[in-house]
């Protein structure tokens, strides 16, 4: 069996080396010859996976993607050919939400502003919204959850209106899927009407898909002096992004806020699973087989921590102001995929440790750190 793998996707020959042949590909790079005599093509969100990749699919049974989107893959086309399909949902939802609480508490040590008492809109309330929502209760935040699929299902009975919750949030942060069409379309859910009536001083958060946000009319109210702290990991146009919007940007990021150690290889981990059901052997792989401690494995808190030194903590773990500057000083050099490509190696919380009498255990806990008394 011919497997075809992203570059970018970690762990591929060490959970896929016994089930066949493992060769990679660049991502953006891929051509339908590639794919003559492939088995299995393994990928992530920038291939686009339509009828002109597949012209010359002459064997193709299994396509898997490393991601929670969806809408780089022609679906229907796969159903069309009889080609199996698996996504992995869920698979970075905690890298994304402590990116975002990374950027929460760089925004309020840099504003001198405590989180703490701060109402914060989720946008999308599925595996990252969800996950995030989860996290941020032991913040002590006010919560507003606008997800409208999710309300109509009879899912999310406090679901909040999107303009109602741009009103009433200090912080909006977004994690829906990029809908192009229909009664929920996505693309430019945040248009040049709406973003001239956000109110200054409110903080907006995009790690979901550029094409959220209109970049062009988010550049032209921000030059026209709209007060908004803007944190954006994705962008319309990847990997040619609106540069000028760059110094508006309170933090920016080259489309990673998903890009964990954990969250990409259990991504990696997904797709493996499904690939063995689907041929019928067994998954006796797992991700603790390959992934390496952490450099740092175990903090003690003294019975002072408090709230207010969960800041540290977390940014002891991770600091998305790493990634804004790396962006900046790199990107005219390198490029906005080769920065992708390498991107330095981050850990989630869960890899640390906490321990000690502190009173913070159990937040510390529900952010997802491990704790021992």
């Amino acid at each position: 069996m011919k497997i075809l793998a992203d570059q970018n996707m970690p762990l591929v020959e060490q959970f896929f080396k016994d089930m066949g042949e493992v060769e990679r590909f660049d991502g953006r790079q891929l051509t339908p010859e590639q794919l003559i005599d492939v088995d299995v093509l393994l990928t992530r969100s920038v291939t686009q996976v339509n009828s002109e990749l597949l012209a010359q699919a002459n064997k193709l049974s299994f396509v898997g993607t490393a991601t929670i989107g969806v809408d780089h893959i022609d679906t229907d086309l796969l159903n069309a050919k009889n080609i199996a399909f698996t996504s992995a949902p869920g698979c970075n939802a905690i890298a994304v939400a402590e990116y975002v609480i990374s950027s929460l508490f760089a925004l309020s040590q840099e504003n001198a502003s405590p989180l703490s008492g701060k109402t914060i809109g989720i946008v999308g309330v599925g595996n990252i919204g969800s996950c995030l929502a989860h996290k941020l209760k032991a913040l002590n935040v006010n919560l507003l959850l606008c997800d409208p699929i999710k309300h109509e299902q009879g899912l999310l009975p406090e679901h909040v209106e999107l303009d109602e919750l741009l009103a009433q949030s200090d912080i909006v942060t977004f994690h829906v899927p990029l809908v192009k069409t229909g009664t929920h379309k996505t693309l430019h859910m945040l248009d040049k009407k709406r973003l001239t009536t956000l109110k200054p001083g409110l903080t907006l958060i995009n790690a979901s898909r550029g094409d959220v946000i209109d970049n062009q009319a988010l550049l032209e109210v921000m030059e026209a002096g709209a007060e908004l702290d803007l944190v954006l990991d994705v962008w319309e146009n990847e990997p040619n992004i609106l540069t000028e919007l760059l110094e508006h940007v309170r933090y920016a990021s080259v489309h990673i806020a998903g890009h964990t150690l954990e969250g990409k290889a259990r991504g990696t981990q997904m797709l493996y699973q499904s690939l063995c059901e689907l041929k019928g052997v067994e998954a006796n792989k797992s991700l603790s087989d390959f992934l390496p401690p952490a450099a740092i494995g175990c903090v003690t808190l003294a019975s002072s921590f408090t709230e207010a030194d969960i800041a540290r903590l977390v940014h002891l773990v991770y600091d998305v102001r790493r990634d804004d500057g790396i962006l900046l000083r790199h990107l005219a050099d390198e490029g906005f995929d080769s920065l992708r490509k390498n991107y330095p190696t981050r850990r989630e919380f869960s890899t640390v440790v906490v321990e000690g009498d502190s009173t913070e255990l159990a937040a510390l806990a529900q952010l997802g750190f491990t704790t021992a008394n």
